[in-house]
C-alpha cells in the first residue's frame, strides 16, 4: 500500500501539464506498440532491406513500445523507461530516414506520402525531447 501512496505523491508533485503529457506519451507508445502486433504487414513493408528477420524485429519493437509506455508511468523506473524510449527512437531513426528518402509506404518504396514522410522526420526529434523531459527531475528546466 505504501508503494501506491508514494506513486500518488510523486505524481502529484509533477506539474499538471507534465503529468497529462506523461499519460499521453504512455498511451501513444502503448497504442503504437499494439499496432505493430495488430498490423505487422505495414511495419514490415517500411523496414529497410537487409535487416534480419523483419517480422521478429517488428514484434520486438512493438513489445518494447508497450513495455516502455507502461513503465514510464511508474515513478521508480520512469527515468530508465524514458531513456529506453530515447534509445528506441534513435534505433529506428535510420529506418525513418529510409522511409523518407525512398518514399516508402505500405506498398514498399515509391508508394509513400512524400509530404507525410518528410514531416515525420522532425517529429522524431520532438519525441526524443519529449521523452528526455521525463529523465529530468521535476522542476528542472533545460537550462538546469
Amino acid at each position: 500500500m505504501l508503494g501506491i501512496c508514494d506513486r500518488v505523491v510523486q505524481t502529484a508533485l509533477m506539474s499538471k501539464t507534465k503529468r497529462v503529457l506523461l499519460w499521453v506519451m504512455a498511451a501513444f507508445y502503448c497504442v503504437g506498440g499494439f499496432n505493430h502486433l495488430y498490423n505487422p504487414d505495414f511495419y514490415v513493408a517500411i523496414m529497410p532491406p537487409g535487416l534480419p528477420n523483419p517480422e521478429w524485429l517488428n514484434v520486438l519493437s512493438g513489445l518494447a513500445e508497450i513495455i516502455l509506455g507502461v513503465f514510464v508511468l511508474e515513478p521508480k523506473v520512469r527515468v530508465l523507461a524514458a531513456w529506453g524510449i530515447i534509445a528506441l527512437l534513435i534505433a529506428v531513426y535510420p529506418a525513418n530516414l529510409w522511409v523518407w528518402v525512398e518514399n516508402v509506404g505500405a506498398g514498399g518504396p515509391g508508394t509513400g506520402n512524400e509530404i507525410g514522410n518528410l514531416i515525420r522526420q522532425p517529429f522524431q526529434i520532438l519525441f526524443i525531447v519529449w521523452a528526455w523531459w521525463y529523465t529530468r527531475p521535476d522542476g528542472d528546466t533545460v537550462a538546469g
